[in-house]
């Protein structure tokens, strides 16, 4: 018997909602289609003739990092290598793009099999930024850089700083559960060093696990340092 999913578009009129959204028009609507067509769905379907979102959001993890990098180091001329990369992994962070796809009802056009439409496929953050990064793969490849750019300009780029706080302001409870999760360990966090004046004392704090270090990160104080140090682990983790 056939599986059908109430919520799954299947005529071009929902995708152009989706484009007015996205402000963006497909040329080949097969590739909006791609983006969202999940690797469970093709288990419950084998006579499908097409491929998962997987290589779409290879590529669009690709391109996310390369114009967000190249936003960020033209316009954060003093920022070191290290700050430049800690608040780049803030924008493309699982959470971040999850946030994004949601706003753009990303969920409501997934293909997804019936295991994982009961589980809460729809609304799984992993999933969802996976599918986030298909849609920008799939944008790029039909529509081109500039295009692309212009998508991430509107989604990411002109409210960075506002992402970039929200991130920042979670990234040690979100490392405690990653480190519990792995390794049912707690991480530490030690002042490394200090300098400036009483009225403009900054900070760089270690995080640990045990004795080896998972990332470093400065602040005014020790706290905003420590969150700091928390997303670099985060970043490296990831990485």
């Amino acid at each position: 018997m056939p599986i059908i999913f109430m919520k799954t578009p299947t005529k071009p009129n929902r995708f152009e909602k989706l484009q007015e959204a996205a402000r963006v028009k497909f040329k080949n609507i097969s590739l909006t289609k791609q983006a969202f067509i999940h690797r469970s769905y093709l288990n419950e379907h084998k006579d499908f003739r097409g491929t998962s979102n997987e290589r779409l959001e290879f590529l669009g993890d690709v391109v996310l990092s390369l114009v967000v990098s190249n936003h960020l180091f033209e316009n954060l001329p003093k920022y070191t290598e290290g700050q430049l990369t800690q608040l780049r992994a803030a924008l493309v962070r699982t959470e971040t793009l999850a946030k994004l796809a949601q706003n753009l009802k990303l969920g409501e056009y997934l293909y997804l099999s019936k295991g994982e439409e009961d589980s809460g496929g729809r609304t799984s953050r992993t999933i969802l930024a996976n599918t986030f990064e298909a849609f920008v793969g799939a944008i790029f490849l039909d529509q081109g850089q500039e295009a692309v750019t212009r998508f991430i300009k509107k989604t990411i780029l002109d409210k960075w700083q506002t992402l970039a706080k929200e991130s920042v302001s979670d990234n040690k409870s979100r490392l405690q559960e990653i480190l519990q999760r792995r390794f049912h360990k707690s991480p530490t966090y030690k002042v490394l060093s200090f300098w400036g004046p009483d009225h403009d004392r900054h900070f760089e704090v270690g995080v640990f696990l045990d004795t080896g270090q998972l990332g470093k990160g400065q602040g005014k104080n020790k706290q905003t340092a420590a969150q700091s140090a928390a997303q670099d682990a985060l970043a490296r983790l990831k990485g």
